[in-house]
């Protein structure tokens, strides 16, 4: 175990200015408080923050780091409170060590919802500082090193965690070391089957290729020296799980890998990594589509370096990554290197004192939109799945026309760039072009592409787009979109039903009227208690009573034999009281004021046709308001109506209100009785096509020696089409019967 003045030493050791006192007294204290703990293993439990320490001094981090570290456990798992650490450390390592502690009680159905609110609380706090997120990982990196005294059943489940949300973190960070780190010690215990086996593996090829690693380092280095530039080589072998995640995106076998070696190529500056790549393309082929450039195009975690795949000595392909030695600390820490340069005032300094500095990251503001984005998600379940969809995909680099760099998700979509770029381009987003060219807007983008959004202010985002886009960003802008219309449309419903009701009442309807009785309804607002009444949740009769205290329902004092005779009544209902255009008694404009008009599916409503047979404009119909669904429409005389004899607030005058240039199709059902013989199917579906009908679907329902029945779902421009259609197909001889079905 480290003693205490050896971790002040190693602070010490690059940070000159450290607060001595400072570390002494947190390592005090949280021994202290931790006592006669002891861990899985059965060491001390100090000796866990103690290590987490260690670790945040090996990325050199500054002493406030250093003592979260040896805090971080002390809310959680001791009597230490907030107000405690903050009077002896100051208010903002209380604030720190408080982001770093799980959630102890919470009223949660599932270990999957835990460990989505724990998600949430972490990258909340990671969103305030980001250390947080630094310590974190130095103490899951701890506890993965010491899984192997966990109980067996707790590893995988650890495990799993560790590289579905840790090790992504560390990637998005730019922490690669840590990241590799936690990756494999995760795959020994998720797969250790295939850990075994990789290992193995590659230890044959370590035998085989013992010197190759050498001779390509001194190859190099020798080239360099002579062309005068001064590089510095590394060579390694790549890590397992890293063998494993290719050979599975590939779909090849271990013995089809060509890259297993990758070098690093460190230079003093960024004119010498062009140089340097220069170099190595004159003396070894490169492979064609492996150069990728990273110093011009930074990733979103501010990793920068050139990448290059040759065929080098006994062709073997090699990996070179080619980069200064400052973009290499920035790959090795990540936002932890924010601090390697400069401190807080801009001045040089040994220690990293993290505080403010990777404010100005790239990676960390991802990390600040993506907190952003998601912290008002509806659920914590949401939330991680949205924020897996930013983490865990390999990314392609795109471009809007002014030479803005996008980077997205692999298989993402022009909808995924629009809303990358701003959510307002995305919601009015109706097509793209991409390099120049219009393309469909679920085409897939790649490395490279130039993609120009088309917009316009009359667009929606469709609810079907949440299905084919890729990010979290593009997913929960559509999911918000797609509730405000959808609530925008019950509450217009809702204010038409509400309009009507008060007219048959001899009442004036307004929205001043409206907010009288909203504290008697339990709303706050008029939008509430319309979607409400649109949604069929609340009555108009109970809207009505709590707007004028003094109304009596009319409806309830009539005798059930004068209900019958009403409007409610479906044996009794004329054409007159539907309103039916062409049918009414009355004029057009009292028609218009006192019925809602249907346009079909594609209107300002909610509307949806019986699901047994439809409807087609020209049939009398009736709305009835089904909740949470909207208005199903049914003709006058379906028999499924009966179900809804004894619901009368759930009826709605309704009409047609179809354009003479209508370009919509409505939805019917036909039962056909045909000859059993060859060509029957046929001559109908030739009736059909030439009356400009279209199927939609065809269901056999029985069959017998000579005959059989067909249940077939056709969609009409309206009645008469429909009629015409029905004609020509009972006219032909292999047709016994053909019916309508409601």
């Amino acid at each position: 175990m480290m003693r205490q003045y050896e971790l002040v030493e190693r602070v010490s050791s690059y940070n000159p200015n450290a607060d001595e006192a400072l570390l002494n007294k947190a390592y005090v204290y949280s021994m202290q408080k931790h006592g006669a703990q002891k861990r899985a293993s059965g060491d001390p439990y100090f000796v866990h923050p103690l290590e987490v320490a260690g670790i945040l001094t090996d990325l050199r981090l500054d002493d406030g780091t250093i003592a979260v570290g040896l805090l971080h456990d002390t809310i959680e798992d001791t009597d230490a409170t907030r107000s405690e650490i903050d009077n002896l450390f100051g208010a903002e390592i209380g604030k720190l060590v408080e982001g770093l502690t799980k959630i102890a009680q919470l009223d949660l159905v599932s270990k999957r919802t835990k460990q989505a609110e724990n998600l949430r609380k972490l990258l909340l706090a990671i969103s305030d500082d980001v250390r947080v997120l630094i310590v974190k990982l130095a103490d899951r990196l701890h506890n993965m090193r010491t899984l192997h005294f966990v109980p067996e059943h707790k590893r995988s489940r650890i495990a799993q965690e560790t590289i579905d949300i840790y090790a992504p973190l560390a990637e998005r960070m730019g922490m690669q070391d840590i990241r590799e780190e936690l990756e494999g010690l995760s795959f020994r215990y998720i797969n250790p089957e295939a850990y075994e086996a990789i290992s193995q593996k590659l230890e044959e090829v370590r035998v085989t290729n013992k010197s190759l690693i050498q001779e390509i380092e001194g190859e190099l280095t020798k080239v360099f020296e002579e062309k005068g530039l001064n590089a510095r080589v590394r060579g390694r072998e790549k890590q397992a799980y890293s063998v494993f995640r290719k050979m599975q995106r590939q779909s090849i076998g271990f013995e089809q890998l060509s890259d297993i070696y990758a070098f690093r190529v460190l230079v003093n500056d960024i004119e010498s990594c062009y140089q340097a790549l220069g170099i190595v393309h004159t003396i070894w082929p490169s492979v064609p589509g492996r150069f990728k450039d990273y110093i011009s195009t930074p990733k979103p975690n501010d990793y920068q370096s050139i990448h290059t795949t040759v065929i080098g000595p006994g062709r073997q392909r090699v990996e070179l990554q080619i980069r200064t030695h400052q973009m290499h600390q920035f790959a090795e820490y990540g936002v932890a290197a924010h601090a390697l340069y400069k401190d807080v005032t801009g001045k040089t300094k040994g220690g990293r004192s993290l505080g403010k500095l990777a404010k100005d990251s790239k990676a960390y503001a991802w990390l600040r939109q993506t907190v952003e984005l998601f912290a008002s998600g509806n659920s914590a379940e949401e939330f991680m799945e949205h924020t897996k969809l930013e983490l865990f995909q390999d990314q392609v680099f795109c471009f809007t026309p002014k030479g803005r760099v996008i980077a997205l998700p692999r298989g993402a979509i022009p909808i995924d760039f629009a809303y990358a770029v701003h959510t307002g381009i995305g919601n009015t987003c109706i097509g793209c072009k991409i390099n120049g060219a219009i393309m469909p807007l679920v085409t897939q983008l790649n490395n490279g592409d130039e993609v120009d959004i088309i917009c316009s202010k009359a667009q929606t985002p469709p609810a079907a787009w949440e299905s084919i886009v890729v990010t979290g960003k593009a997913r929960a802008a559509i999911r918000k979109a797609t509730r405000v219309a959808v609530r925008a449309q019950y509450a217009g419903l809702g204010e038409q039903i509400l309009s009507n009701a008060f007219k048959r009442a001899d009442r004036a309807y307004s929205e001043d009227q409206l907010k009288v009785g909203l504290t008697r309804l339990g709303y706050q607002t008029v939008e509430d208690a319309l979607a409400a009444v649109g949604r069929g949740e609340l009555p108009s009769r109970m809207v009505l009573e709590a707007v004028f205290p003094d109304y009596q329902d009319q409806r309830a004092a009539q005798s059930e034999g004068e209900r019958g005779e009403g409007w409610f009544g479906l044996k009794q209902a004329s054409a007159m009281k539907f309103r039916i255009p062409g049918t009414s008694t009355k004029k057009k404009n009292d028609a218009d004021n006192v019925s809602i008009p249907i346009r079909g599916l594609s209107g300002n409503l909610p509307v949806s046709f019986a699901p047994e047979g439809g409807a087609v404009p020209g049939d009398r119909i009736v709305g009835i308001l089904t909740p949470g669904k909207g208005v199903t429409i049914y003709p006058i005389h379906s028999p499924s109506l009966s179900h809804f004899d004894d619901s009368p607030d759930l009826w709605l005058d309704v009409r047609w209100e179809i354009d003479e240039e209508n370009s919509e199709r409505f939805p019917a059902r036909l039962k056909v009785s045909v000859l059993n013989e060859p060509g029957g199917l046929a001559e109908i579906a030739t009736v059909i096509a030439d009356n400009d009908g279209n199927i939609e679907n065809i269901k056999m329902d029985q069959r017998v020696s000579d005959f059989f029945e067909m249940i077939i779902d056709v969609s009409v421009w309206n009645l008469n089409h429909l009629n015409r259609i029905i004609e020509q197909v009972r006219s032909k001889k292999s047709i016994s019967k053909v019916e309508r079905v409601n």
